[in-house]
């Protein structure tokens, strides 16, 4: 029996998040340069959307570029805009097929010009879809994320419209790029490597693990299947004893 059809489609979580691991050492391995394996990744997101979309799994959320990515050599930085924008325009067309709503968070202005003019584009043309929600994290980090929260509730408070006594989970939860989309109950990390990598800290705070030794480009339906099986093993207490769960 494969892992699809060990999974039972009425204990799907509602968001999965993944961080694309190993596109680097993928190329390696073959003797070509860092950009041919982020090259091959884009066909492991088209597959595992896809196999997101098929469960009926309502957000997908994609680590895609970092705050830190930035700080990777120039010539990098700018095939990986170029795929983008590439990926994007040639990809619209299938996530409408398969009812697959775009979305992104992070800090979307610092991207250059071209690759956001397409992003929007993107997501505007994929507005209507219903299926699945697909969320690219571009020039995202938790510690970004955290830091403009912090000063958004600051100047608030500043201000005089906000008493600090009057902040709560749910507070900060709304002034984070997540604010739209609830919290992801797996996480998946690919290339073998444990690690969060400042990716959804706040967000992930009862997530479940799950860290795949293949590298991103290797990753396939499959692999997406049999993480969501050994999500569905776990028990997901929040604190509570077992027994509090079970009755």
């Amino acid at each position: 029996m494969n892992f699809r059809d060990q999974i039972n489609t009425e204990k799907l979580p509602r968001h999965v998040a993944i961080i694309m691991d190993g596109n680097g050492r993928w190329a390696k391995q073959r003797g070509k340069i860092r950009i041919f394996g982020h090259e091959n990744g884009v066909t492991a997101v088209r597959d595992t959307v896809e196999a997101a979309a098929e469960l009926g799994v309502e957000f997908i959320t994609l680590y895609a570029f970092s705050t830190e990515n930035w700080n990777r050599p120039k010539a990098e930085v700018d095939a990986l805009m170029s795929l983008l924008v590439k990926s994007l325009n040639k990809e619209t067309a299938t996530l409408n097929k398969n009812n697959i709503k775009l979305l992104a968070i992070g800090d979307i202005e610092s991207l250059q010009p071209d690759t956001r003019r397409e992003l929007q584009k993107a997501i505007a043309n994929t507005a209507q879809n219903t299926r699945t929600n697909l969320v690219l994290a571009l020039s995202y980090s938790s510690r970004w994320e955290i830091t403009k929260m912090t000063r958004e509730l600051a100047q608030q408070v500043a201000q005089g419209t906000l008493n600090p006594s009057q902040i709560t989970e749910q507070t900060i939860s709304q002034h984070l790029s997540t604010h739209h989309i609830p919290d992801p109950e797996l996480l998946i990390r690919t290339s073998g490597e444990q690690r969060i990598s400042n990716f959804l800290l706040w967000q992930i705070a009862y997530s479940e693990l799950f860290f795949c030794h293949k590298l991103w480009p290797d990753f396939g339906k499959e692999d997406f299947f049999r993480a969501i099986v050994d999500y569905q093993k776990r028990e997901r207490r929040f604190g509570k004893t077992s027994e509090q769960i079970s009755n």
